[in-house]
């Protein structure tokens, strides 16, 4: 048995809800909506879960505050822009770990459509 692991762990972190000025309509820049962000990194947790001492681990609370702040001042057009700036700072706070951004629309101003839309963005996936 190979006491190796094929994969390293991660931290995932799900229904963080942000208010963002981001759209192709300017009424959705002007007055904003409701987004929807998922984010994920991998790295090795083993240390961490071994000894419960946070500092071997990666301090999810910082991301959510950053990305709560990016959320706030940023205005764009779409949303791959918007997962590409959220990508910038997760990697500025935890360096270059394999990460992943989904950012939802929650309600998506097409006529007859009441879905949500998401872009997924990646960088160093781990295969």
């Amino acid at each position: 048995m190979n006491a190796e692991r094929p994969e390293p762990d991660a931290i995932h972190v799900r229904g963080l809800r942000l208010w963002a000025h981001v759209g192709v309509l300017e009424a959705e820049r002007q007055l904003g909506q409701w987004f929807e962000l998922e984010f994920s990194l991998w790295a090795d947790l083993a240390a961490a879960g071994g000894s419960d001492d946070l500092s071997l681990s990666y301090d999810y609370a910082q991301a959510i505050a950053a990305l709560q702040a990016l959320a706030a001042a940023l205005r764009c057009l779409t949303l791959e822009h918007f997962a590409e700036r959220a990508l910038d700072e997760l990697e500025r706070l935890y360096g270059p770990l394999p990460l992943r951004v989904q950012v939802i629309k929650c309600r998506a101003p097409v006529s007859g459509f009441d879905g949500r839309v998401a872009v997924e963005r990646f960088r160093r996936v781990v295969r």
